[in-house]
């Protein structure tokens, strides 16, 4: 009976201060996660209100909400909702989390942390907050191609933390952090996934089926829960996270097809045990300790807006998504949250951290959330702004890009190159993981090779740890060799697939777009290989070797592509010229009829290489564009085309700039992707009300 007194007392106290603050937190218009967290803060232990719970039983009760959570994002994931989320968002995503590892372990050591301190609080940094950014995008109400991008690298995020929460526990329960320990660790964890996968594929969504025909939706619920919680002891026996067991649980319950059914049944007790950990969250954070600590979170909190800014807007735009979305997506993701949480209490269950880091993290994570909203209301106008600051050639190129990666997906599915592409790039990624390997096995074992190399051959310690470093590099340099000749080739590949080359004798016109896809792409490739790899190796590096030597390379290729650009240019004003003429002479001849300057771009197509697909259209009299300036409309902000000529029946306008009043029966040029150009057309396609 004691017992059962103190659960209910804790209960009590937890659930109805976290009542008051979340109601109030909603009236705000601020997160609700941060409600939860201020009602642990005031019945926690460290500020001095009479209103106390026992840690001990809201800490037992609040890892039933964390396996709850983990369980309702595995019935998220499937693999046809990763195919949906497409390989480019991975790929941005895995860049962007990457940088952010690496971001936070060198900010860590900074501060004097230790290396698995440093390695944590970079975890912790690189994954933002699903349930923070979907409330704000719902009362914001973000929709389209932005929601899509932003949610898709949320699941990848999602998937990087429970790869993280696994090898973390691996390695702060084993021999520390080191190269054997890492691969060890890994070897263990692909076989306990497989065998569980395999094993749980065969057995669960029959399961799961055969249940829910019994059309009892508790039954439903109490077998859900039942698998959850036991995968999740499963996973804590074999010496893993119980967050990844009821992961794991939660995909196999996906296969089933059953999943949105389940999760409607499971959301009201998962918000319940989600909101007494949010408290739990709370209770543990001692202002003190905080204060003591203002200059990390300082840190931190900008190391975040400022590294997501940077990272997911550059990592999105090299993968085809538009200066204006990838901007607006870096924005929105400025924030770290609940599986940061997850992470850090972790660290200090695991005793891998001290007891700072916690409270640090969630110090943290309530600056960035309340800063969400206004970043995401911001991220419109910042967006434009930043689009109008471009230099001109930048933003001819951007619009450019797109419409290449375009043209190189419609080849990839038409094509047999798509076969040496994948072989190409799983060679890419074989030799880049070697090379990691090979650099942090270098890096471990230095010290006791330069002891056994000196005692065989009895050569000075300086001698021995020169000849152990050749041999390294010299071990290391076929796979450095392989990942160029990877890149370059693959590069040229995709390259010649979007905008192939001319025949033998005939003039190459498609040559400076191509030279600029090129560059932009091994960009891409140095970015996707790079990062990844520096976050493996750094917290081996007692130096900023490997982030100068992929510091140089990325301003290189910045150079190099700033130059194309600007080449770019001038085949964009002489294509459009072209356009021009041929818009004019068709319009000269009295062609009115509807589709007759789509026919006249159709004759001239084949000539102009690298813009894509350029799409005439007619601004009608009444048109709410006309009378404004380019500048005005903010056209190629707002949609992502650009125009790259006008043509009039008195002459024409050749790569007009912002400052150009467009008139009635202006024949516009629009070049970009299908999308953006669709939706310039209906921005432009306005009329007035009242006209005719």
């Amino acid at each position: 009976m004691e017992g059962a007194h103190h659960l209910l007392k804790a209960l009590a106290a937890v659930l109805g201060v976290a009542a008051v603050t979340t109601a109030v937190f909603q009236r705000l218009r601020l997160p609700v996660v941060l409600g939860y967290v201020l009602a642990g803060l005031i019945v926690g232990p460290h500020v001095p209100i009479p209103l106390v719970a026992d840690q001990e039983t809201i800490r037992t009760l609040s890892e039933l909400g964390v396996i709850l959570v983990m369980f309702s994002l595995g019935l998220e994931f499937s693999m046809r909702k990763l195919v949906q989320v497409g390989p480019t968002t991975g790929l941005a995503a895995l860049v962007e989390s990457s940088f952010m590892l690496w971001l936070g372990f060198v900010v860590g050591r900074a501060f004097g942390w230790t290396q698995l301190e440093s390695v944590f609080a970079g975890a912790c940094l690189a994954i933002s907050s699903t349930t923070i950014v979907a409330k704000a995008f719902d009362e914001h109400g973000v929709k389209g191609r932005l929601r899509e991008l932003v949610f898709g690298i949320l699941i990848v995020e999602d998937l990087v933390a429970i790869l993280l929460l696994t090898l973390l526990t691996a390695l702060a329960t084993g021999a520390g952090l080191s190269a054997g320990t890492l691969l060890g660790s890994s070897g263990r964890l692909m076989g306990f996934l497989a065998g569980l996968v395999v094993v749980g594929l065969l057995v669960v969504p029959r399961a799961i089926r055969a249940v829910n025909r019994l059309k009892r939706p508790e039954i439903t619920l109490v077998a859900s829960a039942g698998l959850c919680f036991g995968t999740a002891l499963l996973a804590q026996s074999f010496g893993y996270s119980v967050a990844l067991g009821a992961f794991i649980a939660g995909s196999l319950v996906a296969e089933s097809g059953e999943g949105k059914q389940i999760e409607h049944l499971i959301t009201p007790v998962r918000d319940l045990f989600a909101a007494i950990f949010f408290v739990s969250v709370g209770m543990l954070i001692d202002p003190a300790l905080v204060a003591r600590h203002w200059l990390p979170v300082t840190v931190l909190t900008a190391a975040v807006m400022a590294g997501k800014l940077a990272g997911v807007s550059v990592a999105s735009f090299l993968t085809g998504n538009g200066t204006r979305t990838s901007v607006q997506a870096g924005l929105s993701l400025g924030q770290i949250g609940e599986l940061s949480f997850i992470i850090a209490a972790l660290g200090i269950s695991l005793g891998a951290t001290r007891e700072f880091l916690y409270p640090v993290a969630v110090a943290v994570s309530c600056v960035t959330a309340l800063s969400t909203p206004l970043l995401i209301r911001a991220a419109g106008p910042v967006a434009s702004f930043v689009d109008r600051k471009l230099p001109r050639a930048i933003q001819t190129f951007a619009v450019l890009y797109g419409s290449w990666l375009e043209q190189l997906r419609e080849a990839s599915r038409q094509k047999a190159e798509a076969s040496q592409v994948r072989r190409l790039f799983r060679i890419l990624l074989l030799d880049a993981g070697a090379l990691a390997a090979l650099v942090i096995g270098a890096l471990v074992w230095t010290g006791r090779g330069q002891e056994l190399v000196s005692t065989s051959l009895g050569l000075p310690a300086l001698a021995a740890r020169a000849l152990v470093a050749a041999a390294a590099v010299l071990l290391a340099l076929p796979f450095a060799v392989g990942v160029v000749r990877a890149i370059r080739r693959l590069v040229f590949l995709l390259a010649q697939a979007a905008l192939p080359p001319a025949r033998a004798g005939k003039v190459d016109l498609a040559a400076a777009p191509r030279r600029a896809l090129v560059v932009t792409l091994q960009l891409a490739l140095v970015l996707l290989v790079g990062f990844p790899v520096l976050a493996l190796v750094q917290p081996f590096f007692h130096g900023w070797v490997g982030a100068a030597v992929l510091g140089a390379l990325i301003v290189t290729l910045g150079v190099v592509l700033w130059r194309s650009a600007t080449n770019l240019a001038g085949h964009v004003k002489a294509s459009a010229e072209v356009i021009v003429e041929a818009l004019v002479a068709h319009a000269g001849k009295g062609a009115r009829a509807p589709g007759a300057e789509e026919e006249a771009l159709k004759q001239i197509k084949d000539s102009l290489p690298g813009l894509g697909e350029p799409v005439p259209h007619r601004l009608p009299e009444g048109s709410t564009a006309v009378g404004q300036t380019l500048a005005q409309i903010n056209l190629r902000g707002l949609t992502g085309a650009s125009v790259l000529a006008i043509a009039r029946e008195e002459g024409g306008v050749i790569v007009p700039s912002a400052g150009e009043a467009l008139r009635a029966g202006d024949v516009l040029a629009l070049a970009g992707t299908h999308e953006a150009v669709e939706a310039a057309r209906q921005l432009l396609g306005g009329v007035r009300d009242g006209a005719g």
